[in-house]
């Protein structure tokens, strides 16, 4: 009988070794960069071939496929089964005490953007793959490790291998939590767009900008407004920092004042984990005496959306029995005095309410600003039984290598690649109790952690498998 933690403990080094190159790659999404040959950017494409490269080196089979998705093989036949993971990354973002692109090994964590969400867990998988076939063991089911290379915007990549591969039978996203996610929320956004004024006022809000990804609780927010008194401006700015939870500075630059804020960032799918400094910002400057096109932008924010991840202030709060609540983050806010604004927001719905719905509750609020609303984008709720084969025996493995007897699968509001198979499920790697980074500055997994998932994934593997 195999010993899958002792055997997975002989490749710590090698593993380590594969993750820092990983590390190394920016690969976040580069549309500034795009060209044909590389659709996403030079960095995500260069990431996957860092980890077709691993295939290659150690005797799989690999393909790319128009250096936006490849996948890595083992064994033969017409099925198989898949593990999808992703090479891209959200980008890096300020507040890191480290250089972000660098794999610190420090008190026991690995630390660098990408080794908990999801290069640290997909190169996991990769290495419980790799034990099976140094193992000798032959699956009776073939097996592809499929890495997309734009998971944290627009599925381009994954989209385009279920449109050009077949589908496999089932499969597990090793991009989440353990001990298994069986359900997965509902996810959809929208964009609130407002009237920009050529007329300049002498108090007016000339920009504001927050957000890097509509997945992200901000970290950080700027604006530059126009006012006749700077000085007793800057002096309720300094109290109001003084009572909130985020910091921030601000000064006068000639007729101007440039106010920033910093929060802290989180993951999308629940954002209460975070402090939005966007919003808080927004917060500040409602009670200023604005130019109405400002006015209408900086309070649909305050009055709808400022600390409301339950969409409450939309009339919007929701809850299923199974799925759990609707979640709402604002993500990106952007505006111009000249151009006008935009705010985004991503919801994360169970079952039992629908994206014309929520979009309705939206248009509502936005109405008394001036502002409209559009859909960019909608996956639907997916959720596979608690008692499906598949979960039955990814959790039994679970439950046998951590222990953890009691443990049940979960539904989370984070999307992952799992929802493009009708028979999937997300499977770790982030242990229960566990700190979460994804998303974040200083983004990091316990190496023991790692570790254990590689153990877990290639008894997994081969459970189902055999």
């Amino acid at each position: 009988m195999t010993d899958w933690k002792a055997t997975a403990a002989k490749y710590q080094d090698q593993y380590l070794a594969d993750l820092k190159q990983l590390v190394a790659i920016d690969s976040s999404r580069d549309v500034e960069n795009q060209t044909d040959e590389f659709p996403l950017g030079p960095g995500p494409a260069k990431a996957l071939d860092q980890f077709l490269d691993f295939g290659k080196r150690d005797g799989f089979t690999t393909k790319n496929i128009d250096n936006v998705v490849g996948y890595i093989e083992y064994g033969t036949g017409d099925d198989y089964f898949a593990i999808l993971g992703h090479a891209d990354t959200v980008p890096a973002g300020n507040g890191w005490d480290t250089n972000p692109f660098e794999l610190l090994i420090q008190n026991g964590q690995a630390i660098g953007r990408g080794t908990s969400d999801d290069k640290g867990p997909a190169l996991a998988a990769y290495y419980g793959l790799r034990i099976l076939k140094d193992l000798g063991i032959e699956p009776k089911l073939k097996i592809r490790l499929i890495i997309g290379t734009d998971e944290e915007t627009n599925w381009t990549g994954m989209n385009r291998y279920f449109e050009t591969e077949p589908a496999p039978t089932a499969g597990f996203s090793p991009d989440a939590e353990f001990p298994l996610i069986n359900g997965e929320k509902g996810n959809v956004t929208f964009e609130t767009h407002f009237d920009g004024d050529n007329a300049i006022s002498e108090q007016q809000l000339l920009s504001f900008k927050a957000g890097l990804k509509e997945n992200m609780v901000p970290r950080d927010a700027e604006a530059f407004v126009t006012m006749e008194d700077p000085d007793a401006v800057m002096k309720d700015f300094d109290a109001f920092i003084e009572n909130a939870p985020v910091s921030g500075v601000a000064s006068i630059i000639g007729k101007q004042i440039h106010f920033e804020v910093v929060g802290k960032a989180a993951h999308g799918m629940e954002p209460r984990n975070g402090i939005n400094a966007g919003t808080y910002l927004a917060m500040f400057l409602k009670q200023l005496p604005l130019d109405q096109p400002g006015t209408n932008f900086i309070r649909f924010i305050t009055n709808n959306l400022h600390d409301d991840s339950r969409a409450r202030q939309l009339g919007l709060q929701f809850t299923d029995e199974v799925m759990g609540d609707l979640t709402m983050n604002v993500g990106l806010m952007d505006y111009d005095a000249e151009t006008g604004g935009v705010v985004n927001t991503n919801f994360r719905y169970p079952k039992g309410i629908t994206p014309a719905e929520i979009q309705a509750h939206l248009e509502k609020a936005a109405t008394p600003y001036q502002a409209t609303v559009t859909q960019t984008n909608n996956m639907e709720p997916h959720f596979v039984p608690a008692d499906d084969q598949l979960v039955t025996d990814l959790m039994n493995v679970y439950k046998e290598q951590t222990g953890e007897t009691n443990a049940q699968p979960e539904v989370v509001g984070g999307g992952t690649f799992a929802r493009l198979m009708e028979h999937g499920v997300a499977f770790g790697a982030l242990f229960p109790n566990a700190t979460d980074t994804m998303h974040q500055a200083n983004e990091f997994q316990p190496v023991a952690d790692l570790m254990l998932a590689i153990s877990i994934y290639a008894q997994a593997i081969f459970t189902v498998t055999k």
